[in-house]
């Protein structure tokens, strides 16, 4: 028999350590560690060495770079345009695809939508729900108005079964909903843990790329925004996508962070209704339409999401600090690059925000993190310093370096032709400031 022992893993980094501690060693993070299962050194070496003797026969057939080359990916698009622009044209044949995202922000709508859409297209889809009753997903149907027959439901958490029935089906999507529930019974983990995420991916990823079916899984993601569970689960996986969104807005964004069919920096908008995800076929014109232009702290910035520029309002709000230290809140922006751009209009913007608040947020639950976003930024917060509004037809875009230098953003043509499109006339760019310090011109 393998002998056992116990080992504490982290779940941020899968890191290992022979006993709990209250910090990880190698990711710094705290509270991270899960007590797991693992099989000894020895008995693992004797196990190892019984499993190659036992894998005699032929040996594996190899094939060469060029007979690899030129063989074009097969796709099915799920015909919602923002899903398949992100995926880069629709879901691979026998690709494996991590779908994370918050509680509640639409991750089973969105993947019940398109499983419904696929099968109308004539694909065979396997619904396996692990967190939900098939009552409870017909009942999200019926509110959608989805064909319930066109998709098959497999209430599951056994790998191995789930395994099986997915080789007897022969489906051409699998749907895991989600990887947390899905347990492998030859690990002696509670479902959810590093070994049992591991192992069940691990065995998912043989049943995609052996018989070419595609699978999407299901992850909940950490109080940071991460995803939950080791490191390893994201390396595994062809694609990951995040499913965005704040409940108080009806945009939800779907951003890939990772893409080996595609590219990895695309965004799709989708907005939530009655009847589901909506894709949104003009997120500018629905975010300039919601912009009130005559007040103080709001500026347009010409965004870049992948291929695809978007039109974003900043907005800010300087007020008087009734505390000793001044509060500085920054929402769908990093903190640190508002204390950044505060420090450079300080320096050489000739303004002061001693005594002030700063709160910061971008309109629509959108999350911005490019460099270009600093001039928009620096022109919401002189505005609202002044107290005095930007003019209507006005878009910023670039990156203010520590001297207070505008630098020019990439793609600025695109930019400046979606901010055209939508009838902006004054573009704000390096080659109309030189400096911040002119941002005061830019201002009526």
């Amino acid at each position: 028999m393998a002998r056992q022992q116990v080992v504490w893993v982290c779940v941020n980094c899968d890191a290992q350590a022979p006993r709990w501690q209250g910090r990880c060693n190698e990711c710094g993070q705290f509270g991270t560690l899960s007590e797991e299962t693992s099989i000894g050194a020895g008995a693992l070496g004797s196990a190892g060495g019984s499993a190659r003797a036992a894998h005699g026969g032929p040996v594996p057939e190899v094939t060469t770079l060029k007979d690899a080359c030129g063989h074009e990916p097969r796709r099915q698009p799920t015909n919602l345009t923002e899903l398949d622009r992100v995926l880069g044209g629709g879901f691979v044949e026998g690709s494996l695809v991590l779908l994370g995202g918050e509680p509640g922000v639409g991750k089973s709508t969105l993947l019940l939508q398109a499983a419904d859409s696929l099968a109308r297209s004539g694909a065979k889809i396997m619904y396996v729900c692990g967190e939900e009753s098939p009552a409870q997903i017909g009942l999200r149907a019926s509110r959608l108005g989805l064909d319930a027959e066109t998709v098959s439901l497999l209430p599951q958490t056994d790998g191995v079964l789930i395994e099986r029935a997915a080789l007897e089906y022969r489906p051409d999507l699998i749907i895991i909903d989600s990887i947390q529930t899905i347990t492998d019974p030859d690990i002696e983990s509670t479902p959810g843990s590093v070994n049992q995420v591991r192992a069940t991916c691990a065995r998912l990823m043989r049943l995609a790329k052996e018989h070419g079916m595609t699978v999407v899984v299901v992850g909940h993601v950490t109080k940071d925004g991460s995803l939950a569970g080791p490191r390893v689960l994201e390396h595994m996986v062809d694609t990951v996508l995040y499913f965005e969104g704040d409940a108080s807005y009806a945009f939800r964004i779907i951003r890939a962070v990772k893409n080996r069919f595609g590219a990895s920096d695309e965004i799709g908008i989708f907005e939530m209704g009655e009847k589901g995800l909506t894709p949104v076929a003009s997120p500018s014109q629905a975010f300039v339409e919601a912009r009130d232009e005559s007040v103080a702290g709001s500026a347009l910035f010409a965004a870049m999401e992948g291929s695809r520029p978007l039109l974003v309002e900043i907005q800010a709000l300087v007020t008087p600090s009734y505390q000793p230290l001044p509060r500085r809140l920054a929402t769908g922006l990093d903190a640190n690059r508002l204390l950044q751009v505060i420090a450079v209009l300080e320096r050489h913007g000739g303004v002061s925000f001693a005594g002030l608040d700063v709160i910061v947020s971008v309109a629509g639950g959108i999350r911005l993190t490019e460099p270009a976003l600093d001039l928009p930024l620096a022109c919401a917060l002189y505005s609202a310093l002044k107290d005095r509004p930007l003019s209507a037809q006005s878009v910023a875009f670039g990156e203010v370096s520590l001297t207070g230098a505008v630098r020019v953003a990439p793609a600025a043509a695109a930019r400046t032709k979606e901010a055209h499109a939508l009838g902006m006339t004054n573009i704000i760019g390096a080659d109309t400031l030189d400096s911040v310090r002119q941002i005061s011109c830019s201002v009526t």
